[in-house]
């Protein structure tokens, strides 16, 4: 149970941008990446994705090769230039040679449509398991919930259904550690 929790609380501080021209495939790839507990952002060219790279902290990128305005070639390239996002390339090109370029140039993954949508929800998990494991993402603040009790972390802010609650610092931490480990007892010698 807490390993679920756990997860589920590390997903919803994760950040995908999904770059893709069609906007169709934008909005599935957002509902299948949503139910899992991510927060989606949605860019359809390079130059879109490149701006809000610039503005957001984005964990991990899936990106289209045709766009218009810049090709997912392009913005690839310049985003490796200042930045290690794990990056999953969709394309419907499906040449080893398309592959071994999208590779070449920065991705880490490279999926040809159409694809199944579980296995990408499955190379994205993959992808942040590396990314947060052998990377360099810091994960310095995250939001609690169970039922009505929210504890926002990065704000210090506990609230019980909807209204705020004020603690001690010694209360806010032995709540903060009882709600992220539910059914463990927590005995000092």
């Amino acid at each position: 149970m807490r390993g679920i929790f756990a997860q589920t609380l590390f997903q919803s501080n994760m950040n995908i941008l999904i770059c893709d021209d069609d906007k169709e495939i934008v909005r599935a790839i957002s509902i299948y990446l949503e139910n899992e507990g991510y927060q989606v952002f949605k860019a359809y060219n390079g130059i879109e994705a490149i701006d809000l790279i610039r503005d957001h902290v984005i964990h991990l990128i899936t990106m289209d090769i045709m766009m218009p305005k810049m090709n997912g070639i392009t913005a690839t390239i310049k985003i490796r230039q200042d930045n290690m996002i794990p990056l999953i390339m969709l394309s419907a090109k499906s040449d080893d040679y398309d592959k071994i370029l999208g590779l070449n140039i920065g991705a880490d993954e490279y999926m040809a449509k159409p694809f199944n949508p579980l296995e990408l929800v499955a190379r994205v998990k993959s992808q942040l398991r590396k990314y947060t494991t052998f990377g360099s993402l810091e994960v310095s603040s995250y939001v609690l919930q169970t039922g009505g009790l929210m504890i926002d972390d990065e704000q210090k802010v506990i609230t019980v259904d909807k209204q705020e609650v004020h603690l001690t610092p010694v209360q806010y931490k032995i709540l903060k550690l009882l709600t992220a480990n539910p059914g463990r007892p927590h005995l000092d010698k």
